[in-house]
């Protein structure tokens, strides 16, 4: 077996032999223009998500209920992020890109058809065990909780549980359409989720209970199922005019079928480390009290929508075109792509970064601080947000460099690095929450580092498999960025002093208005101070925006 660190000598992952044979192979370029579109169609549904818990926790506060309602919605949602959206869903778009490639849509099609079979056989057994041994994964997950918060939590475990299998087969659709180019609507996919949840769920609990006490939450459970049924149907019309059409095939010895079952071994592990890191922050958050779980999620749903609108949307772009580099032999065309890619994504994240973590509190407060939420709560969850976002840059690269890894087929790679970050986490929690006592703050710090920890480690990897990832570049544009940061930082720094210098006690309208304001502010002075530092990529950017928008007139 190959060293995972070293790199191989063979046609396979040599940059130089593999250039050596297909010299004249078509060179592809990173799609910016459907990273774009997906950017934005994600950054719409993580703007609906953000709703749809600005609702609940207007309805029901931010104590004990939705402490029980978030840990439920957890337990499959994690397995969504393991096997659908995380191990499968890569997996599958590495393999079916790679089938296309080489062997045309109709193998393509066949394989799809094998995967989609076993996955409703496998995931549907999975979810009639989680309805039945709802309680003890409850327990086992969240060991702080009480008896009565215990059994609310595994009686919406148990109603939310089919969702897994709804979500995975819309992460299927969503392979297929992207790996043929198809990207609006899969992007899309994920907001009907969300219209779903938030209409059904919102008025099935005025139904059960007009007061929106803890029995209300069962609507909100079944508006779950209805969101996840909405994401997986709107889909198929597109992956119809493909021309797909769904059989059964029970033919799972198929090499395809082996090759996707042998990425997700090591992918359920490495694809979801920080997931599965924030569960065991949840664990630990269930022996700190009422509210906790819930600030968790919400600071953790913020840091999300720059990831959203910049990491996932790379991501999604990035992993079929890295896998049909590596087919026509183009490694050095793979490592330009990926890592102008990464320097996209820094670009992109610092700033928000930077905005998040001088911003916390006051963001918290005008998106959440209504109803039964209050000022207090608005400030815990706004430290858990300051220290989520040390880890936004990090963890928004790694949903490009893990691709890269996978369409090397160097899967096992990933996975030794999330041994290791698993690790840290747990080391982390137990100093900073345990040792120096920083409760939910110290959690979500954990989760920053272990995610820049990660990336660091992987991206070193990398460098040494390709022979170089262009670092000279990397360092220049993050100078370069910091030192526009240092401007953009100034704008959020003077606001907290005077514009929201009483953010828990202003009115909405005018908090909302001044936070506005800074957030234009400090992003036209780190655009200004960018473009005088001349920023390769920001130029870039801004002119692929004047020529749409001359395109446009």
């Amino acid at each position: 077996m190959t060293s995972a660190t070293g790199p191989k000598h063979s046609a396979e992952s040599s940059p130089s032999a593999t250039d050596s044979i297909a010299p004249n192979a078509k060179t592809e370029r990173l799609n910016t223009k459907a990273a774009g579109v997906i950017g934005l169609a994600v950054m719409c549904s993580r703007v609906l998500g953000l709703a749809r818990e600005q609702i609940c926790a207007a309805l029901f506060g931010g104590g004990g209920a939705m402490d029980a309602f978030t840990a439920a919605f957890r337990i499959p949602n994690l397995l969504r992020d393991l096997f659908a959206e995380g191990a499968l869903s890569t997996a599958f778009v590495t393999t079916f890109s790679k089938t296309i490639a080489r062997s045309g849509d109709a193998a393509a099609w066949r394989l799809a058809n094998k995967v989609a079979t076993l996955t409703l056989i496998v995931l549907g057994a999975i979810c009639i065990a989680g309805i039945v041994f709802a309680a003890q994964l409850v327990g086992l997950l969240a060991p702080g909780f009480d008896p009565h918060k215990a059994e609310l939590t595994a009686q919406l475990t148990r109603i939310m549980f089919p969702f897994i299998v709804m979500v995975s087969m819309a992460a299927l659709v969503m392979g297929m359409l992207n790996a043929k180019s198809v990207f609006g609507m899969p992007a899309m996919a994920s907001s009907f989720f969300n219209i779903g949840s938030i209409v059904g769920g919102v008025t099935l609990g005025a139904w059960i209970d007009p007061h929106f006490g803890p029995r209300a939450l069962i609507g909100l459970a079944l508006g779950t199922l209805i969101g996840g049924a909405l994401q997986f149907a709107v889909q198929l019309p597109p992956l119809g005019r493909l021309g797909y059409r769904f059989r059964p095939d029970f033919k799972w010895r198929d090499q395809g079928v082996r090759a996707i079952l042998g990425l997700m071994g090591p992918s359920v592990i490495a694809a979801s480390t920080t997931q599965f890191n924030v569960l065991v922050n949840s664990m630990f958050a269930s022996t700190l009290g009422d509210g906790a779980i819930f600030w968790l999620a919400i600071a953790f749903r913020l840091m999300q929508l720059p990831l959203g609108l910049f990491g996932v949307a790379l991501g999604t772009v990035t992993l079929p075109l890295l896998s049909r580099l590596v087919v026509a032999g183009h490694l050095v065309g793979f490592r330009a792509e990926l890592a102008r890619a990464m320097r996209l994504m820094f670009l992109l994240t610092i700033p928000s970064t930077i905005g998040l973590m001088i911003l916390a509190e006051p963001i918290i407060s005008v998106l959440y601080q209504h109803g039964k939420f209050d000022a207090n709560e608005a400030a815990q969850a706004g430290g858990a947000l300051r220290f989520y976002a040390i880890g936004l840059a990090g963890y928004a690269a790694l949903k490009v460099l893990v691709n890269a890894f996978y369409a090397l087929d160097r899967r096992k790679t990933p996975m030794f690095v999330s041994f290791l970050a698993v690790g840290l986490n747990l080391l982390f929690n137990w100093i900073f929450t345990f040792r120096l006592h920083w409760g939910h703050l110290g959690l979500a710090f954990s989760t920053g580092c272990v995610a820049t920890c990660n990336f660091l480690f992987l991206y070193f990897l990398m460098s040494r498999q390709l022979g170089g990832l262009e670092s000279r570049r990397m360092l220049v544009l993050l100078g370069k960025a910091a030192a526009a940061g240092l401007g953009l930082a100034a704008v959020c720094v003077a606001s907290t002093h005077w514009l929201l210098a009483d953010w828990a006690t202003q009115p909405f309208l005018r908090k909302a208005a001044e936070l506005l304001a800074t957030v234009i502010g400090g992003g036209l002075t780190f655009a200004g101070l960018g473009a005088v530092l001349r920023i390769e990529e920001l130029s870039q950017f801004i002119g692929m925006v004047k020529r749409r928008l001359r395109r446009g007139q």
